[in-house]
Parts: structure tokens; sequence; C-alpha cells
């Protein structure tokens, strides 16, 4: 089948910045795809390439089979965006926001209508259809922006962090239902800081960082490859190492420090655990290998502004 979405050598410049780098992936239909990566590393401006909002500078860039230079208008007919800012029309109350959007794609009027009803309840927020914009909380404005963005029954739905600032229970729900239009066949393409979430709704992810794609696939994969199965957490000091180092013998584990905790990659993580607190070690904690530590690793523990 033709991809959903497909870059190659794909480029994005501002002026004298590079913000996406000569990069490429290729999104299945009918998965979840998932752009990881810290701040400025190019994520939002790839999304922004894909749902035609910006121009590509170089590389090739396929949508729906279609090229985005030549077929903006009829990709952005197929694709429904979240955006990571909160843009719905104040001046409208909540039903009326999506009727609003709806004329944008021509649905007739009794379309419109059925489908609102329908995504409102989808999204639980039937009982606030005559609410003000004003009047919801963060997590009800998240998920009336995923029902805006479904009214015309969209191929591909994107989302630029979705989820930010929410309470777990929001955030649970919106899983939910992401999950049930992944498997009514919708293609999702997902940026996030959640490392959970990508976890959670992603078939494949890239990591990303300056422009350039570190690397790309299964998730759980990519941990195992690139980080192991197993962590052990130590809260010592630095001059506190080399009394670790003696307690555990072999080179099958990889050490790194970030500030006062002291990390150890490994596949023998309670033998390791047995010896160290045989050895006096205290404050210690086992726990698996997450996209978290795949994350750190590849693009740094340095705080990003």
């Amino acid at each position: 089948a033709t991809a959903a979405v497909e870059a190659r050598d794909l480029v994005k410049r501002f002026g004298s910045l590079t913000a996406v780098d000569r990069i490429g992936f290729e999104v299945r239909p009918g998965e979840c795809f998932g752009f990881l990566g810290p701040n400025g590393a190019g994520k939002t401006s790839t999304m922004k390439m894909v749902h035609c909002a910006s121009p590509v500078t170089e590389g090739t860039l396929r949508v729906l089979g279609m090229d985005v230079r030549t077929s903006a208008r009829e990709i952005k007919r197929r694709l429904g965006v979240v955006p990571q800012e909160t843009n719905l029309d104040p001046d409208l109350p909540v039903r009326r926001n999506l009727l609003t959007y709806a004329r944008y794609f021509d649905l007739p009027r009794a379309v419109a209508e059925e489908r609102a009803d329908r995504l409102l309840e989808f999204m639980e927020l039937s009982g606030r259809a005559k609410s003000r914009i004003d009047e919801l909380s963060g997590g009800m404005k998240r998920r009336l922006l995923v029902a805006r963005a479904l009214i015309h029954q969209p191929r591909i739905l994107i989302l630029d962090e979705p989820t930010t600032g929410l309470d777990p229970q929001a955030r649970h729900l919106i899983w939910q239902r992401l999950r049930q239009l992944k498997r009514e066949g919708v293609t999702l393409l997902l940026t996030t800081h959640y490392m959970e979430e990508a976890a959670q709704l992603c078939e494949r992810i890239v990591v990303m960082d300056r422009g350039k794609v570190l690397v790309q696939g299964n998730p759980g994969e990519l941990v195992e490859g690139e980080v192991g199965r197993e962590v052990v957490e130590l809260r010592l000091d630095e001059a506190d190492e080399a009394y670790v180092r003696a307690h555990v013998p072999g080179d099958d584990f990889r050490m790194e420090r970030s500030g006062d905790t002291l990390y150890l990659y490994t596949e023998r993580a309670l033998e390791i655990m047995g010896r160290l607190k045989g050895a006096g070690v205290g404050r210690l904690l086992y726990r698996p290998a997450t996209l978290e530590d795949l994350f750190l690793k590849l693009t740094g523990k340095e705080l990003r502004e």
C-alpha cells in the first residue's frame, strides 16, 4: 500500500537556521507514528511541512501519495490537525465551534450536525455543547480540539503534543480515544514530550535532535537495543563510584551519572542489586528500562531551553 507519509532528504531552513536537516521516514497507513526530541529538535517544523502549513526547503515529502508542493489543497482536505496551542473560537459555544469548522470542508449542514453530536459524545463533551470556551477546563479544550480535527473524517490525524498540561484522567481518556481511532483505520502522527504517551500509542517512533533523526523503529526494540532491559539507580556521591565498581565485576553493564544519581544499565540488575546490598550500599532502585532512558541517552541529560 502507498505510504501515508513519505519523506526523503527533507530539509527546512529559516534563514541561516536549519531546523530539519535531511531526514527520512515513512509512516504506514493505520499506524501511530511518534516524533520525540527535546525542544528545538525539529519535530514541529516537520509536522508543519506534513500538513502543508510550512513550505519544504529541500527534499521530497509525499502525503497519501501526493506531493506537498503541488497538492497542498487536496492533502489538507484529508488531514486533521490538533495544534499545540488552543485556537478554538472563544466567541462561539462548543457545538458551534464544530459546525463552523465543518463549513471549511463544505459539509452539508445535516451531516455536520450529526457528526458534531457524535464527536461530542465520543469525546465525552455532550453535556457541554452549549458552554462557552472559557468555561471549559484544559482537558475539555484539548478534547474539543480533537473532535474539531475529526469533523471531516480525515485519513490522517496530526497531533502536536496533544496532552501537554493535562491531568492523568484527561490524558488517559484522550489515549483511549486515539487508540479507538487507530483501530478504525485512522493514521496518527504524534509529537510528545511524554515518553509514556509514546509507549502507549506508537508502533514506531523517531528520536530527533538538532534537526536530525538519531534512531527510528519500534519503541520497545529501540529501548532494548540501545539501553538494555533493566536499570539500577543509586543515590550516591561521585567518590563512591569506585566502591560500586569494586563490588560489581564484569564489563556487561554501563554506568552513567546525572546529578546525584548513578545509573547502571544491565541485563543482570537483580544480581547487581544483591551484590550492592550485601556490600552495604543503600538507596537502590530497580526498574525496567524505558523510552525516557533511550531519550536521555541519545539527546543528553542537560537542560534545554
